[in-house]
């Protein structure tokens, strides 16, 4: 009786079955921007964290304690990298040094994270290798007094490969007195992660350098260690190990505590886009609920029939549910598809919907102001904040619980007009047929 429902026998026109087959399309339209921000938002994030872990965090960072044993010099920093590449559940250990100043071109000035690192780091750092592009030159720190700068210091500071800046330190003079330090360095390469919030200010120099013209007392001086996952258990186990065992010269962190506000920014804005999405799917169940009782209202001599016949209410109700039912799937047939390709698609969506805005709006200054000398470019998504190019990731346990909830949601929406339908009295029916 279900199918007989959704594909009558007859050529007679319904109104209930073309409401029936637009809310087949509704459901499967509102699963598309649903899918799409599930996708894009999780690609978004798992980037970001990817890159906040390989690039600036690490997967643990072991920070030296007044308690430590020695002078915190290039050679004591080296020994207790190779010490922690030896320790279990470790792939990975590097020393560096962390502090600020101020660079300096012809083209102007501007503050800089320096970040001491080995001068093969952008050779022997997986993440490294993986997640920074080279923009112009190479990222080699071979050399005493090269630099590699990231994509948004070279855009500021008007520096290429091959380049001299300057970078102005802090020192403590004899008396106590601060006084600047001067160092010239030479632009050895333009990298970028391809998120400038984490890299804008990023200035890598050698480790044995930034012992040198950074003060101890003001920067952070550390070995970041990795492991086969940063996501596992088997990291906070690895952690607490380390701190049985080097607890008193070492103050430990896991990235997650060093990133605490960002990542649970990144969690709550998901959600409140995940629960707009779902009010939309809610909206467009309800017209399953109308088309249904539409069908009822047609289908009243039908139902009178097959009760005189002997079917029983529950039956009769069933129909319908089984109704609303396939109604949803069909709509979970199309939309998640169709929410798929556009989320692997993104970039490339993104990509074009910005040319046509930026032609329009470019069009629009134009017939005001009578030239776009001025016109700026707009971006959907600044790459300032957000992912230049966003990874795609497919959520397939989030995906299941979508589908799942789509098709509970289609048979609750169902239930009052389906009950109605099994109420339906055949003597009143037909006495009027």
């Amino acid at each position: 009786m279900s199918f007989r429902l959704l594909f009558p026998r007859t050529g007679k026109k319904s109104n209930a079955r073309r409401s029936l087959i637009g809310a087949f399309f509704c459901i499967g339209l509102s699963l598309v921007p649903l899918v799409m921000v599930l996708s894009v938002s999780d690609g978004m994030i798992k980037g970001i964290t990817e890159r906040m872990i390989g690039l600036s965090s690490s997967h643990a960072s072991c920070f030296f304690s007044p308690m430590f044993e020695g002078e915190l010099d290039s050679e004591n920093l080296y020994a207790v990298a190779e010490k922690f590449k030896n320790e279990p559940g470790i792939t990975n250990a590097y020393p560096e040094v962390r502090g600020i100043g101020l660079a300096s071109s012809l083209a102007g000035r501007t503050g800089a994270t320096i970040r001491a690192v080995t001068k093969n780091a952008f050779e022997e750092n997986a993440s490294y290798k993986k997640l920074f592009k080279i923009i112009e030159g190479s990222a080699s720190l071979q050399e005493k007094n090269s630099a590699v700068i990231g994509e948004k210091l070279a855009k500021t500071l008007n520096l290429s490969a091959g380049k001299t800046l300057r970078l102005i330190t802090s020192r403590e003079g004899a008396d106590g007195k601060i006084l600047p330090k001067i160092t010239s360095l030479k632009v050895a390469g333009i990298v970028s992660s391809g998120y400038q919030e984490l890299d804008a200010l990023w200035l890598f120099i050698p480790l044995e350098m930034g012992l040198s013209i950074l003060p101890v007392s003001s920067s952070e001086i550390f070995v970041g260690i990795e492991t086969p996952d940063a996501y596992s258990i088997e990291l906070d186990k690895t952690v607490s190990r380390f701190e049985e065992k080097f607890g008193d010269q070492f103050e430990i962190y896991k990235w997650n505590e060093m990133n605490v506000a960002e990542y649970e920014n990144f969690a709550s804005t998901q959600i409140m886009l995940l629960f707009i999405m779902l009010l939309i799917v809610l909206v467009a169940s309800v017209n399953i609920s109308s088309a249904l009782v539409m069908l009822v209202m047609e289908r009243r001599k039908e139902i009178a029939i097959l009760k005189s016949l002997g079917s029983s209410p529950s039956e009769i109700a069933l129909s319908f549910l089984l109704t609303g039912l396939a109604t949803g799937g069909a709509g979970v047939l199309i939309g998640i598809p169709a929410g798929l390709f556009c989320a692997a698609n993104f970039n490339w969506i993104l990509t074009k919907i910005e040319i046509f805005v930026n032609y329009f709006v470019e069009f629009i200054y134009l017939a005001v102001n009578g030239n776009v000398e001025n016109f700026t470019h707009i971006n959907l998504l600044d790459p300032a904040f957000y992912l230049q190019e966003i990874p795609l990731s497919i959520p397939l346990g989030q995906l299941i619980i979508i589908t799942a909830g789509t098709l509970i949601l289609s048979l609750l929406v169902s239930a009052l007009p389906a009950l109605k339908a099994g109420k339906e009295k055949p003597i009143d029916v037909l006495r009027k047929i």
